[in-house]
């Protein structure tokens, strides 16, 4: 048969496109064996490792998500954290506020009622100064008149009690006319 074909196709005019029939049963044996081989021993070796990768894809974008999830959850977090030390920051700033001006205020209510007992104890001391200047004043001016009175009446005027007496109404008067006078 295979003579026949050779004749039959060296009596006809070849074809380019159309190979003679030996080569297209030899071509068609060879891509059956090599089909077969790829089919058997080379296509379950290469889905292998395209489902490998195709589950390391997978699995690396599952991964990925659940880290940008995770990411996603401390940035929150992270915000209300932020957020919460604001509030936190404005509340101590209030207080602080609050507290300074309370203490400024007991500050100065301190500040007035030490000034009041300065200006009191000032007024006391000069009231006591004044009391015991005039006082010696009474003595030193009554000794005088007493000693000038003496000199004028020519006898001495010593009886201390007579005198004090003397010197008290003196000055009593002198003080009425000069409240009157005011």
């Amino acid at each position: 048969m295979i003579a026949n074909l050779v004749q039959l196709a060296a009596e006809e005019e070849q074809n380019p496109l159309i190979p003679p029939g030996p080569e297209l049963l030899v071509g068609a044996i060879a891509f059956a064996i090599v089909f077969f081989f790829f089919w058997k021993k080379l296509l379950p070796n290469i889905n292998k490792v395209l489902e490998e990768r195709r589950e390391a894809i997978e699995g690396g974008i599952e991964k990925a998500e659940a880290a940008q999830t995770e990411a996603q959850s401390v940035l929150e977090q992270y915000k209300a954290q932020l957020a919460e030390a604001r509030h936190e920051a404005a509340r101590l700033r209030q207080e602080a506020q609050e507290q300074g001006a309370t203490l400024i205020a007991e500050m100065r209510a301190e500040g007035q009622r030490q000034r009041e007992e300065i200006v009191a104890a000032g007024h006391a001391q000069i009231e006591a100064d004044r009391k015991a200047a005039a006082q010696s004043l009474r003595q030193d001016v009554g000794q005088l008149a007493t000693d000038l009175a003496g000199k004028l009446v020519g006898e001495s005027l010593e009886d201390s009690a007579r005198q004090s007496r003397t010197i008290d109404r003196f000055l009593d008067e002198l003080e009425e006319k000069a409240e009157a006078a005011r």
